[in-house]
């Protein structure tokens, strides 16, 4: 069975940045699990995907913009502190649910300086180039519950 939309695809992969750095790896580690076509993995890669079959080994890299995006500049905002109510020690990398542009997102601390708090919006990965290598371990149809739901159901599904 090939990859395409509605499909329930298993990946082991590991993501390496163009130096070289591993910054993410499924390898010893539960597989990725995730629904064809659903948008729950980066667009990039999901179109990479398309058209592979169980057993497939291969190398993607994908530029920044179908990877994580860009960097925003927008997305990188000086708030006061006084917008942490309630949270005694703010530490740079710290990260924090808020309302971004797009809706509700992560945003990081990314600089502290006094009483002004530097928060970025972005994704840590955004603006990187980033390259994928994978395996394919499994394809099967998506059950229809999964359909409904938009993801895959099983091991680690918190539904």
């Amino acid at each position: 069975m090939q990859i395409a939309d509605n499909i329930a695809v298993s990946i082991h992969y590991t993501l390496t940045n163009d130096d070289g750095e591993v910054l993410d790896s499924s390898i010893d580690d539960d597989a990725l699990v995730y629904l064809h076509g659903e948008g729950n993995i980066i667009s990039g890669l999901e179109q990479a995907l398309n058209g592979k079959v169980v057993g497939d080994k291969f190398k993607v890299r994908l530029d920044a913009e179908d990877a994580y995006g860009e960097l925003v500049e927008d997305r990188v905002q000086v708030i006061p502190r006084s917008m942490f109510e309630g949270i005694d020690e703010l530490e740079v990398g710290m990260q924090f649910q808020a309302d971004v542009s797009e809706g509700p997102g992560a945003v990081t601390i990314i600089k502290i300086d006094g009483d002004n708090v530097t928060i970025d919006g972005n994704h840590p990965l955004a603006g990187q180039a980033l390259t994928f290598d994978v395996e394919v371990v499994d394809v099967r149809a998506a059950t229809e519950e999964e359909l409904d739901h938009g993801h895959v159901h099983g091991e680690g599904c918190h539904h």
